[in-house]
């Protein structure tokens, strides 16, 4: 069936998912106006119309909505994923315009701007709660390209990681079709991983092998705080790796039923990104 042309407004736009977001709503044929501090620097594809604007400072949006149908929100703002405290304002401007749909990053936990879309009876809202995303694995790449090894703690901890490329297609579809609204959804891959199967998908993608060295949860703390991350921070990683809640562990085929089609592979992501892996791999043979 034949959807109509729509106008759709992508606020973090230059991050993992929302790059995805405006992706698929360009190859599904919709118009695009993608929000972001700097514009000069957005690196998107000619055909978006790419606006100034700041979640923080609702007021920059009331431009950007002019003519929109559907809105895509991330939960935070800053550094360290600051929780946003503007979600009544942007939901007001939004409502002003006339959007009809909006979809709402989930950002781990509560959050003033998805309550904000949550408590909203003016518009079509989804909530986007994906599980750990694949692109997270690019972490590693300088350790990979350097000396072939990835050093993690937990190492047999599972995930149902998902490609942030569904998350953007779930979006898509949920910001341009019916019957999506009021929908909270739960988005992971198709498989339960350990992190050596990331490892050695990686490692078969980029043809050349990966050790895995298991680091205590003491070395891994040390490496984080080494890193600058503030302690709130490191509790979470603690947590979200040494604990994985059930929910980050099981998997559920949301993308397939949104979507019509499976939801994508650890092993195609690491294909997709060989070279993120493989930069200086001949550099490394004496």
């Amino acid at each position: 069936m034949t959807q109509t042309r729509k106008k759709i407004l992508v606020t973090g736009a230059t991050g993992t998912v929302g790059r995805q977001v405006v992706a698929e709503l360009l190859a599904r044929g919709h118009e695009v106006r993608a929000l972001t501090r700097d514009p000069a620097g957005a690196g998107l594809p000619g055909e978006v119309d790419v606006v100034r604007g700041d979640l923080t400072a609702p007021d920059s949006l009331v431009p950007a909505l002019e003519g929109v149908t559907g809105l895509h929100l991330i939960t935070f703002g800053g550094p360290y994923f600051a929780p946003l405290e503007t979600g009544p304002r942007v939901m007001e401007a939004a409502r002003t315009a006339g959007v009809r749909r909006v979809t709402v990053l989930h950002g781990g936990g509560p959050s003033p701007l998805e309550d904000a879309v949550r408590s909203d009876d003016g518009v079509d809202w989804t909530v986007l709660m994906p599980v750990e995303f694949m692109a997270n694995a690019l972490e590693w790449a300088d350790g990979i390209v350097a000396s072939d090894e990835v050093r993690e703690p937990f190492v047999s901890r599972l995930s149902a990681m998902v490609h942030e490329g569904d998350i953007g297609a779930v979006a898509a579809v949920a910001l341009t079709e019916e019957g999506h609204g009021g929908q909270e959804y739960v988005l992971t891959g198709p498989e339960l991983l350990t992190v050596g199967d990331k490892v050695a998908a990686i490692a078969a993608a980029r043809g050349r092998a990966v050790s895995l060295v298991e680091l205590t949860e003491e070395e891994a703390v040390a490496r984080w705080r080494a890193a600058g991350h503030p302690e709130d921070v490191i509790g979470f990683l603690l947590e979200a790796y040494g604990s994985t809640p059930e929910v980050g562990r099981t998997v559920v085929d949301t993308v397939e039923k949104v979507t019509g089609r499976p939801a994508r592979t650890f092993t195609q992501w690491a294909a997709e990104h060989a070279s993120a892996f493989a930069a200086t791999a001949a550099a490394g043979t004496a």
